[in-house]
């Protein structure tokens, strides 16, 4: 089985995140960078896929710097990587460049995380799909293989789904699917040698312009309101809060 894994580099949820150039650019000075935890599960899970009779492929869309992320993802357990030399503008600029590498790649199967913890979007890995004309289906939570098709199951309101999709596909990941991975000390030191192809970006018009970012609001006061007193809890919900 030859599996394509798709990974980002995210800041790491205990950054304080600032803003520069007229709050237009995320500042980056200080920043610690991750493999983004959705994708470390879709990657463990592909390790385990092919664990004896396969490959596993990362990809990532990004400049130089996301490369210690890369070769963490090697560490982990991945046969091979390759990154976009770019920086990714939004969801379909990345698709439109997974999708145009993968087309070349022959893969059965192409496994993304749900979401990236910074933009949280999850509409990757329904680009890539409809750009490879593939089925795509968000967000498994169980995956198992059997000849050429797999299992997967997912949460919906109410319930469960089960379905069996023939391959190539392209799946988004959640929790339950399998357990993020450690790397260890033999994997740290053959992730130094395993290969890291570099591609150059295809053109992409841009449909996206960012012409701001903004913060949360601060949190405000928390009033406390003694058990006895209803009428002013009520009249709090109403004349402040807005919620009655």
């Amino acid at each position: 089985m030859k599996i394509l894994v798709c990974i980002s580099n995210v800041p790491d949820t205990t950054t304080k995140i600032t803003f520069t150039d007229n709050n237009t650019q995320f500042n980056t000075n200080g920043v610690q960078f991750i493999l983004n935890p959705y994708d470390e599960i879709a990657l463990a899970r592909a390790i385990e896929l092919t664990e004896g009779n396969g490959s596993v492929t990362v990809i990532n869309v990004g400049e130089a710097n996301t490369e210690p992320t890369i070769r963490k993802a090697l560490a982990i357990g991945a046969t091979d990587a390759v990154r976009i030399n770019a920086l990714p503008h939004d969801a379909w600029f990345v698709a439109k460049q997974i999708a145009e590498y993968a087309k070349q790649g022959g893969f059965d199967l192409i496994l993304t995380g749900r979401e990236s913890i910074d933009y949280n979007g999850a509409k990757v890995a329904g680009m890539v799909g409809e750009l490879l004309d593939i089925p795509s289906v968000s967000v498994i939570k169980k995956l198992d293989v059997s000849g050429d098709s797999a299992t997967v199951e997912r949460e919906i309101e109410g319930g469960k789904e089960i379905l069996t999709i023939p391959f190539p596909f392209i799946a988004g990941t959640a929790e339950g699917v399998a357990e993020p991975k450690i790397p260890n000390m033999r994997g740290i030191m053959s992730a130094r040698t395993k290969p890291l192809q570099v591609i150059e970006p295809v053109a992409v018009t841009n449909n996206v312009e960012v012409t701001a970012y903004e913060t949360p609001a601060p949190r405000g006061q928390v009033k406390l309101v003694k058990a006895d007193e209803t009428a002013s809890l009520v009249d709090l919900l109403h004349t402040e809060a807005k919620v009655i």
